[in-house]
């Protein structure tokens, strides 16, 4: 009898009074009685509603929008997954339509909307959508401008290879499996997955009282990580952070911030600031284009552009004269014209503030542990319970293989049996009257067992056959040590973990690749001083007692040899201008000391003096130690084409490093050469393959080398000889000989005399030598400070020369002559007396053209002062 059940609310029951009940005559237009059987349940409808809700909010929970820890999947996508699998869709097969696939999911499987089924089908197959797509889709299947999918009747699908590794060995008795909706067949309860899904491509999914949201993240750092933690389970999710930087975003994009990366690890929840990728690219007509080629991770291109031709319009940006989407296969390129007069910095950074260009991602990691628990988890224990998955899915796998390694092995064994004892089984059989009779026989007979007396009852003639024989004999040997081996694993949970990370790296093999998206260390939200200052030239100024500052080279004016020059800095007592170096002001400077470390730092976060300021001490800007000075600056361009830095030391050692070495330089600074005790790096220069390097000591020696001499070192090496050094002398100078057949040397000595000599004038020798004589010193030259490489062109330059006094002489080179090796050259600068030449730099014409000033000389600088251009910067 069916239960009837009257609902009552908290104070009575919901029942018609009796003057409002039905006769039974009704005519459906007034109240109906309620039928009440025999048997009933008053419930009160708020405890009703409380486990209804219940109900379905687990049902919800775990059977729909949150993933499984182990597998990363949520339950439509693992039976998609498992449904291509059974219907033969691997990688290598045909492709089969959509609509086939989603039917069969439907029918066996998920018992709900197709429409769901089919939009979970090809999020899978989107690479803008999934880092590492787990379908490859035939057909439209949608875009990252918001363009929906065709109809399933149209596309084809079917597996990715790394799909196919997440179910891999699931017909081992790897993983669980339990009925489906109706109980006709089986389903897996979560996939015997080689791949960490969960991280790797990243989850959505709203629940009932909690949400997930979890970034994708690469490959190869995963398996890193994974790999880390399998021999370190001690490991913190600092150490971690070590390979697993950061998400990895399919789009690209750059993401900022470390510490919020970081505390988004520790704590399973936070959010991150995204970031387009735009560089602003002059054009002609000094016009610029800031141009897109990557976008934050789910922001549609369509409608971003959309946003931006609405800001324009409504003129809350102006300065943008055209946006066009030049996008193709090859990827994202949104460009944006500017007019003549706007400040590209200033509207990137407005676009910035107002549209996706930047936006942000919040995660929360949430997923199921033993699948029906869900849990805030952090990087370490997602990873953690990956491993224990992967230890149990091989230790299943393993145990498989065994027991079929044991029965095959064990058949064998009444083979050989009975062909040792041939003759007498075939009599055995023979004397039997029916089947079942000759499979007692042999049992009792032999002593083996029914499976064993059934292989031998079942085997053919041509088994007689020697080779066959031998061939089972083989195969019983090749069980054996099978069995051994295995049972050695089942034992030994050390080999468990090293089959897992050995099947990782072969993941990393096949489908590891470079990460895409950028990590910006600092976070964003506050004005950049590179966004305010224009990348304008200057030159960098640093004395001997390490002080520093950056000038317009304007300051220094062009004058004819031998004048007597302008003051170019007040130094600090008896300090003295040391190296003078051009740039600009967006660049970063490689800083060398002479204890062999390297620091970088961007040109603009140098104090901008006058010409006679002394500038600010260098220790304010790099970690320096106690007595440690810089000794060698190197322009670093964006761009940078040098293969090696080349290093010299005071002591004539030469060392070069791949300019790799250097590409991540932090900001308290690497090892950049090992030094002897008495020895200290002094200069470092660019160097390329069939270079020569040149270098000159203070007494007149000189030696000029093929760069093929010095091998490649690596940073914290020491280097080999490069020039042999007598007595007090020391090396003065080294350069890199770009141009064998023109190039000439500069030498300028410490009383202020000079000049140019060919290069061929200096024969080609082998490196450490004590080289041959570049000029005669005396006392009215003074020692040799410095010798600088000319290639040609090199008339299109100046020479700035700087006295120990802080007495600054530019001179064109064309008004140094050009003398033989062995002599001691014609005054360029007037020294007073007491004073010495103590240093200097060769500067281009080009810093003088691009550089505007004003009537009394100085330097036009646009900076950002008003409140809404400083507002914009944020």
């Amino acid at each position: 009898m069916p239960r009837k059940t009257t609902i009552k609310s908290d104070d009575q029951e919901n029942e018609l009074p009796e003057d409002e009940q039905s006769d039974g005559n009704d005519d459906g237009e007034g109240q109906t009685q309620l039928q009440v059987d025999a048997e009933y349940e008053n419930r009160d409808v708020t405890k009703e509603m409380e486990e209804s809700y219940l109900d379905y909010a687990m049902s919800v929970i775990v059977s729909r929008a949150l993933p499984d820890v182990r597998d990363g999947l949520k339950p439509v996508h693992r039976r998609i997954l498992y449904a291509m699998h059974e219907l033969g869709l691997s990688s290598s097969a045909k492709f089969r339509k959509s609509a086939a696939v989603v039917g069969d999911v439907l029918g066996k499987y998920h018992p709900h909307g197709d429409s769901a089924v089919y939009d979970s089908l090809v999020r899978m197959a989107q690479d803008f959508a999934m880092r590492y797509p787990l379908v490859r889709g035939q057909g439209n299947f949608g875009s990252i401008d918001g363009d929906s999918a065709a109809a399933m009747r149209y596309t084809e699908a079917k597996l990715e290879a790394l799909a196919e590794e997440m179910m891999a060995d699931i017909e081992k008795e790897t993983v669980d499996f339990h009925d489906n909706y109706d109980g006709t067949r089986k389903e897996p309860s979560v996939l015997p997955t080689k791949v960490p899904q969960l991280l790797l491509n990243g989850v959505s999914g709203i629940a009932v009282g909690m949400a997930t949201s979890i970034p994708p993240h690469n490959l190869t750092e995963l398996v890193d990580g994974i790999s880390h933690l399998a021999d370190n389970p001690e490991a913190t999710i600092e150490d971690l952070m070590e390979f697993i930087k950061g998400p990895d975003f399919p789009t690209s994009g750059m993401i900022y911030d470390l510490n919020a990366i970081k505390n988004m690890y520790l704590n399973g929840r936070g959010g991150i600031i995204m970031r387009a990728k735009a560089e602003i690219v002059e054009r002609k007509n000094d016009r610029f284009d800031i141009m897109v080629t990557e976008i934050p991770y789910q922001v549609n291109k369509s409608n971003l552009i959309l946003k931006m031709a609405d800001l324009v319009r409504d003129k809350k940006i102006v300065g943008i004269s055209d946006i066009r989407d030049q996008s193709s296969s090859k990827g994202i390129e949104v460009v944006i014209e500017l007019k003549k007069d706007a400040y590209p910095r200033k509207i990137l950074n407005q676009l910035f503030k107002m549209t996706d260009l930047q936006t942000s991602f919040n995660m929360n990691m949430i997923a199921l542990v033993d699948g029906i628990q869900p849990r805030l988890l952090n990087l370490k224990q997602v990873l953690e319970y990956f491993i224990a998955h992967r230890k149990v899915t091989i230790t299943r796998r393993t145990e498989y293989e065994l027991k079929i390694a044991e029965a095959r092995a064990h058949i064998l064994e009444g083979l050989e049996i009975a062909l040792n004892n041939i003759d007498a089984v075939i009599e055995t059989i023979k004397k039997s009257e029916t089947k079942e009779i000759a499979h007692e026989a042999l049992m009792k007979k032999f002593k083996l067992s029914e499976k064993q007396a059934s292989a031998i009852l079942e085997m053919r003639l041509q088994t007689l056959a020697g080779l066959e024989q031998q061939k089972i004999t083989d195969e019983l040997a090749e069980k054996k040590l099978l069995i051994e081996e295995l049972k050695g694993i089942l034992a030994d949970t050390s080999k468990v973990l090293q089959i897992m990370k050995d099947e990782l790296q072969e993941l990393k093999k096949k489908f590891g690749d470079e990460r895409r998206t950028k990590i910006i260390p600092h976070a964003v939200g506050e004005i950049s001083s590179k966004d305010t200052i224009p990348n304008e030239p200057m030159v960098v100024v640093l004395t001997r007692e390490n002080y520093i500052k950056r000038i317009p080279p304007s300051t220094f004016r062009t004058q004819h040899r031998g004048g007597k020059g302008i003051i170019g800095m007040k130094t600090k007592d008896a300090d003295e201008i040391k190296i003078i170096r051009h740039t600009r002001n967006h660049e970063d400077l490689l800083f060398f000391t002479d204890r062999g470390r390297v620091f970088k730092l961007p040109v603009y976060e140098i104090q901008q003096s006058s010409r006679t300021a002394k500038g600010q001490a260098i220790v304010n800007l790099l970690q320096l130690e106690e007595n440690e000075v810089v000794t060698a600056i190197l322009n670093i361009p964006e761009k940078f084409t040098g293969q090696y830095l080349c290093m010299a030391t005071r002591k004539g050692t030469i060392k070069k490093t791949p300019v790799t070495d250097f590409s991540n330089v932090r900001r308290n600074g690497l090892i950049a050469i090992k030094l002897r005790d008495d020895d200290a790096l002094e200069w470092v220069r660019e160097l390329n393959e069939g270079e020569q390097i040149f270098m000159a000591t203070s007494d007149g020696k000189s030696i000029r080398f093929n760069q093929d001499d010095v091998r490649p070192m690596g940073r914290v090496s020491m280097g080999v000889r490069g020039i042999r050094t007598k007595g007090e002398d020391y090396c003065v100078d080294m350069d890199v000989v770009r141009d064998p057949e023109n190039a000439e040397v500069l030498i300028i000595m410490q009383n202020g005399l000079g000049k140019s000599t060919k290069i061929s004038n200096y024969r080609l020798q082998g490196r450490g030598g004590s080289g041959v004589k570049t000029a005669r010193v005396t006392a009215k030259t003074g020692k040799i400070i410095g010798a600088k490489v000319l290639s040609s062109g090199a008339e299109e330059a100046d020479l700035i020369m700087v006295s120990k006094g802080g007495v600054v002489i530019r001179l064109n080179l064309n008004d140094i002559p050009s003398q033989g090796r062995a002599t001691q050259g014609v005054y360029l600068m007037r020294l007073e007396k007491n004073d010495y030449v103590a240093s200097t730099s060769l500067i281009t014409h080009e810093f003088d053209e691009e550089t505007e000033v004003d009537a009394e000389g100085k330097p036009i600088v646009k900076p950002v002062k008003t409140t809404e251009e400083q507002e914009a910067l944020l």
